[in-house]
């Protein structure tokens, strides 16, 4: 008789590996405590656990490898702790971060010889996105052969920064953030569950409803978040005499809110385009709001000052020429004094932006004019265009015939600019909005003085 995953009696089991989760001592975190046992006490993340489900599957057995991929504190940890615990695997956890190697190659030596007993290995890897080619290069056989049953959770997109042939080997389950209900759930659990909180005559706890919104709002869709809030507030509530947690107590328990943002994952690319994507759609709230958590996240001001440079060109252009030049003068007061009182050169940079008059007419003009040279469009320099400084160009026709643009009235001169194959062809349309109408109605002036249909 052994002890199980959760360390339950189970017989004709052992062990799972050292630094899994076999055991759960009495003093553990109640994150750890209140870890699901089985698929039935999962919250959140419904839409994977419906009949017939690839998880549903993978817990009855049927041999697989799934990726988890979401953000942290929304289970995926617990999920392979599940599968193991239910089909009676034996269970193996690594971590990216400090295992190499040689660490999983012992592990998948380990696997070989138990699977030859009759004894299958769940291996979970955490942070997988954290292995280099060489070592998601060796996971590979042990996949495709069914040596173990890998379940690998990773905070960033699986298809930038998992090697092809391993991730096509596999399923890929996408992981929400849970839900204000979801976290609710688990706070009703951290305060009712045998293996929950208990004052210190063993009672039970309870939470001002205030205090409980303020716990969930803070936690970000996080579960191990929440648990963690509640912990440190029944403790607060236990020092101060009551079994009632507060808002007060809520407000020391968390010196403040975690944001939900990773600098160098997923998060980091989604809160920058929809930083873009908000000034782009001109709503001046939403940019300033993922710029304060950009910034209270600690994302590098340089990075943000380059994308309002980029935007001003992109998305403003000319019509509204000033936006260019104030987002450079941002940029430069980003190096000069840098935060925290840059964020107000930012904030002003993404107020005019987001403001501005829109045009797209700037990259779409220069896009199609580079995919014409990229599809070899353009023949020769038209012969009156080219290089006349020099002896003998005008005996070769260069120059000929060249009308110096000040010499025409208005300084427009009507003769064929471009090579003979583009004749005709327009890559900048100006839009009607802000300083750009101006310049659709010079544009129009323009090209009937050179003579354009």
């Amino acid at each position: 008789m052994t002890e199980d995953l959760f360390g339950n009696i189970a017989p004709g089991r052992q062990p799972a590996a050292s630094g899994s989760l076999h055991t759960v001592p009495d003093r553990a975190p109640l994150a750890v405590r209140l870890r699901p046992r089985t698929l039935s006490e999962i919250v959140g993340q419904a839409q994977l656990l419906t009949p017939g489900s690839p998880l549903r599957r993978l817990v009855e057995g049927q041999p697989m490898s799934v990726f988890l991929w979401g953000p942290p504190g929304v289970g995926k940890t617990t999920i392979a702790a599940v599968v193991s615990h239910s089909t009676g695997a034996r269970f193996v956890e690594l971590s990216a971060v400090t295992s190499g190697v040689k660490e999983l190659r012992t592990e998948l030596a380990t696997a070989r010889t138990e699977l030859a007993h009759g004894r299958p290995t769940v291996l979970f890897i955490d942070e997988v996105h954290r292995f280099s080619k060489t070592q998601q290069d060796v996971l590979l056989p042990a996949v495709e052969n069914r040596l173990v049953t890998l379940i690998a959770a990773t905070t960033e997109n699986p298809s930038f920064s998992v090697i092809a042939p391993l991730l096509s080997r596999s399923l890929l389950l996408t992981l929400e953030p849970l839900t204000a209900a979801d976290l609710s759930t688990l706070i009703d659990r951290g305060l009712t569950d045998e293996r929950g909180l208990r004052t210190a005559d063993g009672g039970l706890f309870t939470i001002e409803p205030a205090a409980r919104d303020q716990m969930i709002q803070l936690a970000g869709g996080d579960a191990r978040r929440v648990l963690t809030y509640l912990e440190a507030a029944a403790a607060g509530a236990e020092a101060v005499g009551t079994d009632i947690i507060t808002s007060a107590l809520v407000e020391q328990a968390v010196d403040r809110a975690a944001v939900r943002y990773d600098a160098n994952g997923d998060e980091h690319y989604d809160v920058i385009s929809a930083f873009i994507k908000s000034i782009r759609g001109s709503d001046v709230q939403a940019g300033l709001h993922y710029l304060a958590r950009m910034l209270s996240a600690g994302e590098d001001p340089r990075f943000i000052a380059r994308r309002l440079i980029i935007l001003a060109s992109e998305d403003i252009g000319l019509a509204a020429p000033q936006t260019l030049p104030l987002c450079v003068a941002a940029a430069q007061a980003v190096q000069l004094i840098g935060l925290p009182e840059a964020r107000l050169n930012l904030a002003e940079a993404v107020i005019a932006c987001a403001t501005a008059p829109k045009s797209n007419a700037v990259i779409r003009a220069i896009d199609q004019a580079m995919a014409d040279v990229a599809q070899g469009r353009g023949g020769r320099v038209p012969a009156h265009l080219r290089d006349a400084h020099y002896s003998g160009a005008a005996r070769l026709g260069h120059g000929v015939e060249y009308r110096y643009a000040h010499d025409w009235p208005h300084a427009v001169a009507a003769q064929q600019y471009l090579p003979d194959d583009l004749v005709g062809v327009r890559y900048y349309e100006p839009t009607d909005h802000g300083y750009e109408a101006q310049i659709q109605e010079r544009l129009a002036v323009i090209d009937q003085l050179l003579g354009h249909e």
